[in-house]
């Protein structure tokens, strides 16, 4: 199968490296110093299931690889409609998109650029990062997938790229309802990302402070408000099953935008408490906490 990898971090990075470890076609797009290394160097995947040194293809532009029949679309998401566009080259002919990115607004969001029917939904589960140029490096043994269909001319390419990822090992799901999927996982996200990244400590510290694990189980009410008010098929119990996940997670843990935020760097917030906060309102209620913690954190959206 063709397979490009747009965003080569540490979602893009690993799995689309275990795809090519198996045999399958796999290119990325990458930049800076991390192209460079990949380049010269190749790929290096380290984790707990199982090291891989890589030669696969690379560039920075989209346009040099050709034709794809599934892009991985794995960019932060500030750069969404941007790297939509310029991965149009590799679709044109057919090939589909399936964003593993966070938030809900991604379908949508490629839609608009690439046209609907090329966008599928997508959610991944994995620790993963760059750990040096040219190096991915995974915590923790969860490496998951789920995708599903937007359209119907999708299931061919759908179940063609979850035999794909049952030939690399992948643990991967073709979801009968990506939009609770997502949804499901953004209840969790959106309430780990608020809550580390505001007080700026671990899992381990929100969730035994009561009033912090007050905070955390309010974010994820009211997201959870917010997708059934829009009719998602959310279960009555989701945020009670939320919140135990979070007790299950090691201490230490916290969001991706925790460390953006100490790095210095761009915040998703825009697109996780932050669109919460907006969807509330265009549905005619408020999400108070959501919003409170992205007015906090709107200061350093755009980083240093």
């Amino acid at each position: 199968m063709r397979i490009a990898v747009m965003g080569a971090g540490g979602v893009g990075g690993y799995f689309g490296g275990r795809l090519a470890q198996a045999g399958h076609e796999v290119s990325f797009i990458a930049r800076g110093k991390h192209l460079e290394a990949i380049r010269a160097k190749g790929l290096a995947i380290k984790s707990p299931l199982g090291d891989a040194n890589l030669t696969v293809r690379a560039s920075e532009d989209p346009a040099d690889l050709g034709q794809a029949d599934v892009v991985l679309f794995t960019v932060k998401l500030w750069d969404t409609e941007s790297a939509a566009e310029r991965i149009r080259p590799l679709v044109q002919k057919g090939g589909v998109a399936i964003p593993f990115q966070n938030g809900v607004e991604s379908i949508a969001r490629i839609g608009k650029v690439l046209g609907p029917e090329r966008v599928l939904g997508g959610a991944a589960y994995i620790a993963a990062r760059i750990g040096e140029p040219g190096v991915i490096v995974q915590t923790g043994p969860i490496a998951r997938l789920r995708f599903g269909t937007t359209h119907p001319a999708q299931k061919k390419p759908a179940e063609a790229f979850l035999a794909a990822c049952k030939d690399a090992k992948v643990d991967a799901e073709l979801a009968d309802d990506i939009e609770r999927v997502l949804w499901e996982k953004f209840v969790l996200l959106v309430a780990i990302s608020a809550t580390t990244a505001v007080t700026r400590k671990t899992i381990g510290v929100v969730r035994t402070d009561p009033d912090l694990r007050w905070l955390l189980e309010t974010v994820m009410r009211e997201t959870w408000t917010v997708g059934r008010k829009r009719g998602v098929a959310l279960s009555d119990d989701l945020v009670a099953k939320t919140l135990a996940q979070a007790d299950s997670f090691t201490p230490d843990m916290r969001a991706s935008m925790a460390a953006d935020l100490e790095a210095g760097g761009k915040l998703e917030a825009p697109w996780l408490s932050g669109a919460v906060a907006r969807m509330a309102r265009e549905a005619g209620i408020e999400a108070i906490a959501n919003r409170t913690i992205y007015a906090a954190l709107k200061p350093y959206l755009e980083g240093r």
